[in-house]
């Protein structure tokens, strides 16, 4: 026995040394976010308030990621589940109905913001979930959400306000930057064409003029057909426009094939419209992708 009081003591120290050097469990309310432009915008909000996990990788589709087992489970175990709504996480849905349907709180952003639909294409008449693209209406989705995020339990209701009246200002100064941008585009050229239909809210939004989408739905796993690319055509020789734009989370074959088709000089410009990039990649925040998108849309319509 007394040969074991050595080792039950060794054994004493090496536990404790380990849990010494485990990390110490995050107590904080947990957040969980859909996309990651509405998860950089959560994040500036609640600041170090609260633990905000994205779902969504940069560079990602919303339309068609998917989630992991362990994922999921910590969905279903979150203070608030933070949505965009309006069908735009087609693979995400069943996920964030089955964490509503175990009592998770939610945030659909979609429920706060008036809503567009499209108004052309197969998804001609269902809600457009691209609100995104103009920064009033998300200005609109921080000020439903400040009162979300300050009920979660232990948060600093303070902080939180003065981070909202922060971000708010920087929101209402980039959509100030947008205008000026946008002011000096001639009338003739402030029309969009799209890998599909994602600038409806900026174009209502700027007074833009959508002429159409190389694919015609609301999503990216619709596809374009014959007569879909020659009324495309049709409407870039009749307007003049000296650009089109393509995602960055969607390839641009299509976009280049239908430049080319059009007996026209037309530049095919690279925009970050459905997700975000890693840091370093362009667009890693919600401010800068805005900035940058607006940028080259008023160059390349400018010129």
């Amino acid at each position: 026995m007394r040969r074991l009081a050595p080792v039950c003591v060794i054994a004493g120290m090496l536990a404790a040394m380990l849990a010494a050097c485990a990390p110490a469990a995050d107590d904080r309310p947990l957040v969980v976010v859909s996309t990651n432009i509405l998860g950089d915008v959560v994040g500036e909000l609640v600041g170090d308030e609260a633990e905000v996990m994205t779902l969504m990788r940069p560079n990602a589709d919303p339309h068609s990621f998917e989630i992991s087992a362990q994922e999921a489970a910590r969905l279903r175990s979150a203070d608030l589940v933070v949505s965009n709504g309006l069908g735009l996480e087609e693979g995400l849905q069943q996920h964030l109905d089955a964490a509503a349907a175990d009592g998770v709180a939610t945030f659909v952003a979609g429920d706060v913001i008036e809503v567009l639909d499209y108004r052309e294409g197969d998804a001609a008449g269902t809600p457009d979930p691209h609100f995104w693209t103009d920064p009033a209406r998300m200005a609109d989705v921080v000020e439903a959400l400040v009162p979300e995020l300050s009920a979660l339990p232990g948060v600093d209701t303070d902080a939180v306000a003065a981070q909202a009246d922060a971000y708010g200002a920087e929101l209402a100064a980039l959509d100030a930057e947008m205008t000026a941008a946008f002011a000096g585009i001639p009338d003739a050229t402030r029309a969009l064409v799209t890998n599909h239909h994602v600038f409806g809210y900026l174009a209502e939004r700027f007074d833009f003029h959508v002429i159409g989408a190389v694919i015609p739905g609301g999503t990216t796993l619709a596809a374009p057909s014959t007569s879909d690319l020659a009324d495309l055509v049709s409407a870039i020789e009749q307007t003049g426009v000296p650009a089109i734009f393509a995602e960055s989370s969607s390839p641009d074959r299509l976009m280049r094939a239908l430049a080319d088709e059009a007996d026209v000089h037309v530049d095919v410009i690279e925009l970050y419209t459905e997700s975000l990039t890693e840091p370093g990649g362009g667009a890693a925040d919600y401010l800068t992708m805005m900035r940058v998108n607006t940028e080259r849309i008023a160059t390349g319509l400018s010129s």
